[in-house]
């Protein structure tokens, strides 16, 4: 394997550079699996039928909670590669489990959210209103849910094997993840959320 110390150390081989391609290319079909859930929440939003709307069941606090938890998680995973880069392993786990942190307390919020909407009455059977929100709310919290585990396996690995070009290359294939994550949150909050209780 060759390595080119001129190239940040997650790029810094050829399979490490498409490894990094492949996963935008991933991204990719994640953006079309978000905007196809976005699509079919703007066209059921007013399907409520005997149920429950956005207006009456939104609450600002959680969600002001759940958005500033998934933010603040995306600036310190930022931090963490940048110490990766610097070659400071132990900064980086630092940041990298406040990441975590901030992701299960980001998760905490919303399955205290996914609670409350039950007790109201709003599940998958309610209205098509309520089977999308749960089904795209559900799907993201899906993925920060695989992301943290994913996370946990990639600080095993750095402890276990340290910074490498191959546990740098998982690193930031992750941090793109993360940050991708953070995106499909913002377009949940503005177009969901604040839209909805309006």
């Amino acid at each position: 394997m060759k390595v080119n110390n001129s190239l940040p150390l997650e790029y810094s081989t050829e399979e490490n550079s498409l490894k990094i391609l492949g996963f935008w290319i991933f991204l990719g079909a994640e953006i079309m699996l978000f905007a196809t859930l976005f699509t079919s929440y703007f066209t059921l939003v007013n399907r409520t039928g005997d149920g429950l709307t956005g207006a009456e069941i939104f609450e600002i606090t959680p969600v002001l909670v759940e958005t500033i938890l998934l933010l603040t998680s995306s600036f310190t995973i930022g931090l963490g590669i940048h110490a990766m880069r610097l070659g400071n392993k132990k900064a980086m786990m630092t940041f990298f489990s406040i990441t975590l942190l901030l992701g299960a307390g980001f998760l905490g919020f919303e399955v205290f959210e996914f609670v409350h909407y039950i007790h109201e009455g709003l599940t998958l059977q309610t209205s098509a209103f309520s089977a999308i929100l749960l089904t795209t709310l559900g799907t993201h919290g899906l993925h920060v849910t695989v992301g943290f585990f994913w996370g946990l396996f990639i600080l095993l690995q750095i402890k276990k094997r340290g910074l490498t070009p191959e546990t740098a290359n998982k690193s930031f294939i992750f941090s793109l993840y993360w940050h991708f994550l953070d995106v499909v949150w913002i377009f949940i909050f503005s177009f969901i959320y604040l839209k909805g209780m309006m």
